[in-house]
């Protein structure tokens, strides 16, 4: 898990976990530099990154020792937008986990409102 959290770019925006004991509640970010467009608003890409991240970590609890799980697809929906300034809960559900593939739904909310929603596909890969 700590792994995900030092990724340089996960760093670079200032993602933290919502619950340092569960890791599976999610990530937060701020509406840093880092994380807006030019419009000063936040970036939609960041958004669908962070809903994968935030993804994997719902995940993580699932995954036998020596597994891991990549992404196979990621479907995002952009429903408002997020002014520089704000702070970003991330949050998802697994929906369904299978032997090889893995299905979540993540929110994102800023004081408790929807700011975008996503689906994310992920392959389990087993140890070697």
């Amino acid at each position: 898990m700590q792994a995900v959290l030092d990724i340089p770019l996960h760093r670079f925006l200032g993602v933290e976990l919502r619950d340092d004991a569960d890791p599976s509640a999610g990530i937060r970010f701020p509406v840093g530099t880092a994380a807006q467009n030019p419009a000063g608003m936040l970036h939609g890409g960041v958004v669908y990154a962070l809903l994968d991240v935030a993804s994997f970590l719902a995940l993580l609890p699932s995954l036998a020792d020596g597994e891991h799980a990549v992404t196979h697809d990621v479907s995002a929906s952009l429903l408002r937008p997020v002014r520089a300034g704000a702070t970003v809960d991330v949050t998802a559900t697994v929906l369904r986990r299978g032997r090889a593939v893995a299905f979540m739904r993540a929110e994102a909310t800023v004081d408790g409102q929807l700011v975008a929603t996503g689906q994310v596909t992920k392959t389990v890969i087993a140890p070697r």
